[in-house]
């Protein structure tokens, strides 16, 4: 690899120039031989374009590489390697572009918006293009963040159910709060403890803590406050407790869970707009009573018959998982971050359609995370939000009601396209390429 091998009799680090100097070869025979670790070979050679560079020869050489040309054909260049280092991704060895598309405009509380959805899913964006349109015809959807709050729930065993029951009480009564609020804010200038409460099972005590993170996700920010609590409490009236995990799963991070559903995570967020009769006809090619039918028959009733948990929609999580993966989220949330119930009803005498979406847990930042990533921040700066606020948490609040309308635009436009029968016609105009001769 010639580039490899300019680069790393360029590189003259005084800490790993003798590697360097023995050539490209030497390097990659140090590091597969354990002499220098491949997971550290941005500290160790001191540059992170170069490290990446390495590993990739590493990687060819590894069992369960099926093709190491396979790996040649995995992209590297033209990527900020220093961002993605100690923050993003470790064992770095290239990256996956993903097509970017724009789905709008999305008239929402009165300010446009153009939103930027990445997906390999064809007539996706097409279609929450479409629902945008409807809406913005419309004259707009309204948005609102009923709550926000990240939370972490640390499982704690104590020697009795009794202890447990206890420390629930101590948790739960309003003056302990505070001292606990005090714990938490040492550790942090932005965040903030807003409530506990504790679940018992025998022994085992589930503290669910609620903070304010402003335009953070913030589950970094909320582990460290809470790991301050607990070690206070530790010191203190409860020596007998014994932290088992910091996350016990009734947080509930990543995964479908009814305490996220009822109680919520991150901003819970309501959307709505009211159709009138002829967009329905002529932007959506349906009717109102039609759309309603199949709500009712597919997002309710079907998913209640299917058991399912938050997923009363037709593809909340397409839409999340898409803008989430363009502005640098974290894209597994999109598990309890899709959790959305969609409501259709006539309006006005059932001349026009009211459309609405209620998702109780969209977990985003501005700040942090994947927003550090120069492209992910160019999609937040179109839509206006990237980093902090002026008002604590109120960019991400605005992120929140984006995702929101966006998801209201794809669920209106999906049940339109299947109650007008136009579903499978749109996936084989945009998802499917023609036959090669």
């Amino acid at each position: 690899d010639k580039e490899l091998d300019r680069a790393m009799v360029a590189h003259t680090d005084t800490h790993t120039d003798t590697a360097v100097g023995n050539g490209v070869d030497a390097v990659v025979e140090k590091v597969c031989s354990d002499e220098l670790p491949v997971h550290s070979l941005e500290r160790e050679l001191g540059d992170c374009a170069r490290a990446v560079l390495v590993r990739r020869e590493w990687l060819k050489r590894q069992p369960g590489v099926a093709s190491a040309e396979a790996v040649g054909r995995v992209p590297h260049e033209g990527f900020d390697y220093d961002a993605v280092h100690g923050a993003c991704a470790e064992m770095v060895f290239g990256y996956i572009p993903l097509p970017v598309g724009v789905a709008g405009p999305l008239l929402l509380n009165g300010k446009t918006y153009q939103v930027p959805l990445a997906t390999v899913e064809g007539a996706l964006i097409a279609s929450t293009r479409r629902g945008c349109k409807a809406i913005t015809a419309a004259g707009g959807a309204s948005a609102a963040v009923l709550s926000q709050g990240m939370t972490r729930a640390p499982v704690i065993r104590f020697p009795s159910a009794i202890r447990a029951a206890a420390f629930a009480a101590w948790m739960h009564d309003p003056a302990n709060l505070a001292v606990a609020q005090e714990q938490f804010a040492t550790t942090t200038r932005f965040g903030r403890l807003t409530s506990c409460r504790v679940t018992v099972a025998g022994r085992y005590a589930y503290a669910r803590f609620v903070c304010a993170t402003g335009d953070a996700m913030g589950m970094n920010m909320v582990s460290k406050g809470v790991s301050a609590v607990l070690d206070f409490l530790s010191a203190g009236s409860f020596g007998d407790l014994e932290l088992l995990g910091l996350s016990g799963n009734v947080c509930c991070d990543k995964k479908a869970a009814a305490v996220n559903w009822i109680s919520g995570r991150g901003c819970s967020v309501v959307a709505e707009a009211t159709i009138p009769g002829h967009v329905v006809e002529s932007v959506l090619k349906t009717t109102v009573d039609a759309a309603c039918e199949l709500n009712v028959a597919k997002n309710l009733i079907g998913s209640a018959m299917a058991g399912a948990l938050g997923g009363f929609n037709a593809h909340a999580s397409n839409i999340v998982t898409a803008l989430y993966l363009a502005c640098g989220q974290d894209a597994a949330q999109n598990v309890e971050s899709s959790q959305c119930i969609t409501l259709l009803e006539p309006a006005n005498g059932g001349a026009d359609l009211h459309v609405s979406v209620t998702m109780p847990s969209i977990e985003v930042g501005t700040v942090g995370g994947g927003t550090i990533l120069a492209p992910q921040r160019a999609c937040l700066e179109m839509l206006g939000v990237a980093g902090a606020g002026q008002e604590a948490g109120s960019h991400a609040r605005e992120l929140a009601t984006v995702v929101a309308g966006a998801v209201l635009a794809g669920e209106l436009s999906l049940l339109a396209a299947l109650s007008a029968g136009h579903l499978m016609r749109a996936h084989l105009a945009h998802n499917r390429k023609p036959a090669a001769p």
